[in-house]
């Protein structure tokens, strides 16, 4: 069975930083490509981040220079580091694992998803 397990969110000012961490379980972790969204109330679940199975990387651009995914295939982890927090960070964060070679933003790609992980910024 996979499972995929976030954890590191939580309540932080404006400016602040975070980082979130995702963990698998039954699956070949090297073998994927991963990536983190988010969904906000009331929104649709947005695409944040992306790494290939190589390592090749792509972000949103809402995020672009303030987060960073990477992946450490040795603990099956996928992290995501954000500095810089603005209160539109605020939402839900979920990771997800792709069987698709490449980057791959669109959530359809997506084969299996982690429960999330909430990110509260407050001003």
């Amino acid at each position: 069975q996979v499972q995929l397990v976030e954890s590191g969110g939580g309540l932080v000012q404006v400016e602040g930083s975070l980082r979130l961490s995702c963990t698998s379980s039954g699956l070949s972790f090297s073998s994927y490509a991963m990536g983190w969204f988010r969904q906000a109330p009331g929104k649709e679940r947005e695409f944040v981040a992306a790494i290939a199975r190589s390592g090749p990387k792509y972000h949103a651009d809402s995020v672009k220079g303030r987060f960073t995914i990477s992946r450490d295939n040795a603990k099956n982890t996928v992290y995501l580091q954000m500095n810089s927090l603005k209160a539109e960070d605020t939402a839900i964060y979920y990771c997800a694992a792709s069987s698709t070679s490449g980057v791959a933003t669109d959530r359809n790609r997506y084969d299996y998803w982690g429960q999330g992980t909430q990110v509260t910024v407050s001003a």
